[in-house]
């Protein structure tokens, strides 16, 4: 063998050994359906000793089947919040026909569930290749930009096709959102009026979009950004096609009670209202969290106490990473399906099970004082980024998970699963 052949075969070798990998589903291993749907039944058959995902499809459709129809728009599902087929297929029975996917990933998994769900590729800066596979493989015609580089980028990927809805991200100021976003994406006032003229010369449908940040407790921010999205508009003489007005929605945990999800309907729709009359966009949202945290719960089961101290085998590297750093506060509750539990509470301080020292989850979490090794926790609202947030660090990658058809751990008025249930 010649020495240029030699180096092919060689290089052709070392490229037969490259395997890809593929987590649209963190969780690893699930169960069938149990023959007693209910969370303690199953945990004292089970006795499970890794984390337990317990699915409420239903509850996910019912948020679902309230949102869309209290939302003047279309209804686009951040498929980022929660992969989980199940959790997929249960927001479609509820009525979501539209769905934001940020990754080729996503835009592979939305389209084999759903051949006719209408995709939008709504991350800013996407490579080359997802923008053409999503186009000419998978009906993508939406995608959203912040730069004359991406709209460069996108143009010569779809070959200049004509048929194209480009959305500019707008760049927000800092605002009352638990999960601030105005960091990372964004074209300010100047580059916004740019794109529009530059978009509108396509010929494309031309939008405008921005994020107020996730878990936003404040309706008037909707409204806020509405108006500068309009003012951009004006000073840019395009008249727009599409706005989309983001996610953020939020949801309830304990200590923290938001407005009810009415109020930010009301309050988009009158900010849009009170645009000038040139401007008659199409209303878009993408919310994740509010049609999700209430879908899923987490079984874990306590390994040590030390004093306050419980550890647990889930924590911030698995479906607890908002009980860490960020602080959220999630509905617990103890199971032990042998014995009796005390009637009186004290706050406890958990770890997860990685050797990491910021594993720590610092709530309080308040539980029956007499908590003990073996016992195992519920914790409740983990539907949004719960699963989707879970690494392999030390090891610790490992689930079940099953359906159930318990309750939410936590029901406020005004919640759309409150709403849908009375």
């Amino acid at each position: 063998m010649d020495r240029q052949l030699k180096g092919k075969h060689d290089a052709m070798s070392a490229y037969a050994t490259i395997r890809t990998r593929s987590a649209v589903a963190p969780v690893r291993r699930s169960f069938e359906p149990a023959l007693d749907p209910r969370v303690d039944a199953i945990v004292a058959g089970l006795k499970p000793a890794e984390p337990l995902h317990c699915l409420r499809p239903q509850v996910a459709k019912a948020t679902a089947r309230h949102f869309v129809r209290a939302f003047r728009g279309d209804v686009l599902y951040a498929v980022k919040c929660n992969p989980e087929p199940r959790i997929l297929r249960a927001l479609w029975s509820g009525g979501v026909r539209g769905f934001d996917v940020a990754s080729i990933g996503e835009v592979r998994l939305v389209r084999q569930l759903f051949p006719t769900a209408t995709l939008r590729f709504m991350h800013p800066v996407k490579s080359r290749e997802a923008i053409r596979e999503a186009y000419f493989q998978h009906g993508v015609r939406a995608f959203s930009l912040d730069s004359l580089d991406e709209l460069r980028k996108i143009r010569h990927e779809t070959d200049g096709a004509g048929d194209l809805a480009l959305v500019v991200r707008l760049a927000l100021p800092k605002g009352e959102a638990a999960y601030d976003l105005s960091g990372k994406f964004g074209a300010s006032l100047e580059e916004a009026i740019a794109l529009l003229r530059a978009i509108r010369q396509t010929g494309a449908l031309t939008g405008m979009a921005f994020h107020v940040g996730s878990q936003c407790l404040a309706p008037a921010a909707y409204a806020r950004a509405i108006a500068y999205a309009g003012a951009i508009a004006t000073s840019a003489g395009v008249g727009l096609d599409i706005l989309d007005v983001g996610g953020g929605f939020p949801v309830a945990y304990p200590g923290s009670e938001p407005p009810r999800l009415q109020a930010y309907f009301d309050a988009i729709e009158a900010a849009v209202g009170a645009l000038p009359p040139e401007l008659t966009p199409e209303v878009w949202c993408e919310p994740g969290r509010a049609l999700v945290a209430a879908s899923t719960s987490v079984v874990v089961r306590v390994e040590h106490r030390r004093g306050n101290e419980l550890f647990i085998n889930d924590g911030v590297y698995g479906s607890l990473s908002d009980a860490g750093a960020p602080g959220f506060r999630f509905p617990v509750r103890l199971i032990r399906p042998s014995g009796e539990v005390s009637g009186e509470m004290s706050g406890f301080v958990l770890f997860g099970p990685t050797c990491d020292n910021v594993d720590r989850m610092a709530g309080p979490w308040p539980l029956p004082a007499d908590v003990r090794e073996g016992d195992w926790i519920e914790v409740g609202q983990l539907g949004a980024y719960g699963a989707s947030l879970r690494t392999a660090f030390n090891g610790f990658d490992r689930a079940h998970l099953v359906e159930v058809e318990d309750a939410p751990l936590l029901q406020t008025a005004g919640h759309p699963v409150f709403e849908a249930r009375r």
